[in-house]
């Protein structure tokens, strides 16, 4: 089962930097990532996500792929990949994995104009290693799928590495 953790930042900047070391920390095999997504509070209050993958690009390769495989069968190996390329982009917009989009922009409308927050589904983690690199960030731990005891626990973890933290 993953656990969500959304931790709010004073700027996307900083938010970018957390996502970026969690994929670095997915790399060494440190923290097994569902999803990780900045939504940033833009100024004028409109909210933007910042989606580390883009169903859209991956609807529309694997269409145009597959478009193309079928086209050959019918001798029309273009038509096919620009007309499964249009579908499979079509089909990957309308498709949301990970973290609820809505969800996201509900608690995003909470953060104030100008900030950031990081959204990440975990699926596992080396604790000893992943709380005090997202940690030194600081930042605010506002939405959280575990217990009270557990996030507690964590609060610990990241104070005793950065006691400047207010995860």
């Amino acid at each position: 089962m993953s656990n969500l953790f959304a931790i709010a930042y004073p700027d996307v900047a900083t938010a970018q930097k957390v996502r970026d070391e969690l994929v670095g920390l997915q790399k060494q095999k440190l923290v097994d990532l569902e999803d990780v997504v900045v939504v940033e509070r833009r100024e004028d209050g409109k909210i933007k996500l910042h989606q580390a993958v883009s169903n859209t690009g991956m609807g529309a390769a694997s269409g145009a792929l597959w478009g193309g495989v079928i086209g050959l069968l019918f001798f029309m190996p273009f038509l096919g990949a620009a007309v499964g390329g249009a579908t499979g982009a079509a089909v990957g917009a309308s498709t949301d994995t990970g973290v609820d989009d809505n969800f996201m922009r509900q608690v995003g409308e909470k953060l104030e104009p100008g900030k950031a927050a990081v959204f990440a589904l975990v699926r596992s983690a080396t604790q000893d290693k992943v709380i005090p690199a997202v940690a030194q960030f600081g930042g605010e731990l506002i939405q959280t799928s575990l217990s009270h005891d557990e996030e507690e626990h964590l609060r610990e973890i990241a104070k005793a590495a950065y006691p400047a933290s207010t995860l």
